[in-house]
């Protein structure tokens, strides 16, 4: 009939996943946090290894994601800059 071997075994209740969880926020969140934690009103972000424009749209997204209207996110000579508006 088959040529598999196995048994079956009744649980109470799946086990929780490991390893990769679903991500609440955004990787991008800390520098967001950062900045407004901090008492500068203008920033330069860098460090990121991240394209200007790349790293300036997912800035934006999380801000948005998070309704923060305080903080503009621009770039200018390839370099990204935080304002506190």
């Amino acid at each position: 009939m088959s040529d598999i071997s196995f048994n079956i075994e009744p649980v109470d209740e799946k086990p929780k996943k490991e390893g990769h969880q679903r991500r609440t926020g955004s990787k991008y969140d800390p520098i967001i946090e950062a900045f407004q934690e901090s008492q500068h009103n203008l920033v330069r972000v860098e460090g990121t290894g991240k394209d200007a424009y790349y790293l300036s749209a997912q800035l934006k997204k999380a801000l948005d994601r998070k309704d923060v209207n305080s903080v503009a996110v621009s770039v200018r000579n390839k370099e990204v800059y935080l304002e506190k508006t």
